[in-house]
């Protein structure tokens, strides 16, 4: 009968095998933690480049100063911004409806998916076939600016009319004029120091109405200017 050689080692315990698997997956993560922490500014700009290009882009809107051969460390202090829940936003929305209402101008909050839209009653605002507000309005939507400025959210602020033809040599039409008071309210936002970047106005006319026009109180209604705030996803 074969003599069985004796082992000149004990063989390792099994844990230790997934214990140095554990260990090496360690290490290449920190490797490449570090490897991230630095950028090349220029590799970075070719691969902005190509990414707008495989999407069909032609030029890159924004570019900055290429520093060639070098890395640096990136400072990107705006790039998680801190996100506003949808509650935080209904309150405020409902705060200025309330200060609106208080002082005789009809309002309301409707949520629409991923926006929420403020409406405001147009007769105190602006004269019938103006888009020229009332001096004594200016101050309240320059307060309204102020309040919505807290947000920082993008803004589509709408115009909307009542069914009723408009007489007026300057506006063919209640389209012309639903824009033109969108248009008025957005340069004042714009006074106010809302950025522009995040501001947009449309004319709706007649055509998207909240009310049935076959009565005052419904056209009334239908006179209006929505406020579109969009909110982050």
């Amino acid at each position: 009968m074969a003599r069985r050689k004796k082992e000149e080692c004990k063989a390792p315990p099994a844990w230790l095998t997934s214990f140095g698997d554990l260990m090496s997956l360690l290490l290449t993560f920190f490797i490449l933690l570090y490897s991230m922490s630095t950028i090349s500014l220029e590799k970075f700009q070719q691969a902005i480049k190509g990414i707008i290009e495989a999407f069909g882009g032609h030029y890159v809107i924004y570019e900055e100063k290429v520093i060639q051969g070098k890395n640096v460390p990136v400072e990107m202090p705006n790039m998680y911004p801190k996100m506003k829940t949808r509650k935080k936003i209904e309150e405020k929305l409902h705060e200025i409806r309330e200060t609106l209402n208080r002082l005789g101008i009809k309002s309301e909050v409707a949520k629409f998916g991923t926006s929420i839209r403020l409406r405001i009653n147009t007769d105190k605002l602006f004269p019938p076939g103006s888009d020229k507000p009332y001096p004594q309005a200016i101050p309240i939507i320059m307060e309204l600016c102020r309040k919505l400025k807290e947000l920082d959210l993008p803004i589509t602020i709408e115009g909307h009319t009542d069914n009723t033809p408009i007489r007026s040599s300057r506006f063919p039409s209640n389209w012309e004029l639903s824009a033109a008071r969108a248009t008025s309210i957005l340069r004042l936002f714009i006074q106010c120091g809302y950025d522009p970047k995040k501001l947009s106005a449309a004319g709706c006319g007649p055509y998207r109405p909240i009310a049935p026009n076959t009565t005052p109180e419904g056209r009334a209604k239908n006179r209006r200017i929505e406020l579109v705030i969009h909110l982050p996803m």
